[in-house]
């Protein structure tokens, strides 16, 4: 197997930085958007098959050092019986979000196991395609997931989840254990039936919170689903956006690498971290809609900032955007690896100077 991206996992050195997109198959990918002339999104992730397929798509195209599964991050809640639709315009909605103790109280409760059979059936079809290439199965955070279901989909400000927590943390924290309970073993179904290499947990939008909220109400959560998501050889990913005052914190709750957006420059960080921790990130996604030029420029910023020390994985600091050229993910991925080769034969290395 190409090792570059679990290499980096470990902090070992690796020939060139292992790079891999967030939303690397989506709506900017032309194939993508003509299966979804024929078939809903639920349709295309709960479908092993169909899933596969749209997985594959960026290896037609990209270089890229990983496939992450296609699924969804309320894939487990669906499997619980839980309704919510899906849209490509605007993400999760809860058909009857959850607002009161009582709401709490009805939320099934489950170990997990059995919730990610579809998807790791995805996953096992994706390496019987392809065996040298690391495949990525994740879940959404505890706070992320339960805010999509409190909230009743996307926000800007997650008001109403921020005034759940306040007015009523011991349902919050009620919520939190059953929902980290699916997700545990849901994560179990990915990496033991499905054989995933590394898995993500999309903590997207737990940068709303202080600090001192964070360490309160979902510090125990994420820790515990960090805690017993242990596989032997199977990196965790940590990921958040707007995580920048919680660094330290994520750190202490778990996972061999921490993602970071763009907001927060990758050595400051990493500074923040632990140089003895892995980080992934952090190119702003508009940055795709540069100039050749200017792409170039952030690309090498970020590679400049991660210093050649080992445990550095490139990814945006989020998903592609719809309406990203292709063209411009295959000139970054190509970019990326021909400037932090190792050999001083194949790379400009003065790139990685300081400055």
């Amino acid at each position: 197997m190409r090792d570059r991206l679990i290499r980096a996992c470990r902090r070992e050195p690796t020939d060139r930085t292992p790079i891999w997109l967030m939303r690397q198959t989506g709506r900017y990918l032309p194939e993508y958007r003509q299966l979804r002339t024929r078939y809903t999104l639920r349709e295309l992730w709960s479908d092993p098959e169909l899933a596969c397929q749209v997985t594959l798509f960026p290896l037609k195209r990209f270089d890229v050092d990983a496939l992450i599964v296609f699924a969804d991050l309320m894939s487990p809640v669906e499997e619980l019986g839980i309704p919510f639709e899906i849209s490509d315009g605007i993400g999760p909605v809860a058909e009857r979000p959850i607002r009161s103790p009582s709401d709490v109280e009805a939320f099934p409760r489950s170990d997990g196991r059995g919730l990610g059979l579809k998807v790791a059936r995805t996953i096992q079809l994706v390496k019987a395609e392809v065996f040298d290439i690391p495949v990525i199965g994740f879940c959404g955070g505890p706070f992320t997931v339960v805010s999509y279901l409190v909230e009743g989909g996307p926000s800007r400000d997650f008001a109403v989840t921020r005034s759940f927590l306040y007015s009523d943390p011991s349902s919050w924290h009620l919520l939190m254990e059953k929902v980290t309970d699916a997700l545990i073993g849901y994560l179990k179904d990915l990496v033991l039936e499905g054989g995933a290499d590394v898995v993500q947990v999309f903590d997207s939008w737990v940068g709303v919170l202080s600090p001192d909220d964070y360490k309160e109400l979902v510090f125990p959560h994420t820790k515990r689903l960090f805690e017993e998501t242990v596989f032997q050889g199977v990196p965790r990913i940590h990921f958040g956006t707007g995580t920048g005052s919680l660094l330290r914190l994520m750190r202490e709750v778990g996972g061999e690498v921490i993602s970071v957006d763009w907001r927060v420059p990758l050595d400051t960080a990493w500074e923040q971290i632990g140089w003895d921790r892995a980080i992934q990130g952090n190119l702003e996604p508009a940055a795709l809609f540069g100039s050749r030029e200017a792409l170039t420029e952030r690309a090498l910023t970020v590679l400049r900032r991660a210093g050649e020390r080992p445990g550095h994985i490139f990814n945006l600091g989020h998903g592609v955007l719809p309406g990203t050229d292709p063209d411009q993910v295959a000139f970054l991925v190509d970019l990326v690896h021909t400037a932090s080769e190792r050999s001083p034969s194949h790379a400009d290395t003065s790139l990685f100077k300081a400055g």
